[in-house]
């Protein structure tokens, strides 16, 4: 599904006005996700599930080209944890 399907699929199930009424306020929820998680918030939607920030530790890897020994360095990455709800609904 594309965002302009998933857009569709809102202003169909939201009772929006419009198709850029529901793409306005998808925007919203992904820009303040995605501001939450920058500022080292964890958001957790009972049902859904819970977006966090996860610190990945520096690791070592190899370039499968040349073979050579690289470091890949320690990083935050987003990570989402489904919620009990939405684990069984989609095993349903």
């Amino acid at each position: 599904m594309t965002k302009t399907e998933l857009v569709a699929a809102i202003a169909a199930n939201g009772g929006y006005a419009s198709k850029k009424e529901a793409e306005k306020a998808l925007s919203a929820v992904i820009e303040t996700i995605t501001e939450l998680l920058k500022d080292g918030e964890k958001i957790s939607l009972v049902g859904f599930g819970t977006f966090e920030v996860r610190d990945r530790a520096e690791k070592t890897a190899i370039n499968p080209r040349t073979k050579e020994k690289i470091t890949v360095p320690a990083k935050k990455v987003p990570a989402f944890k489904a919620g009990k709800a939405l684990k069984d609904a989609v095993n349903k």
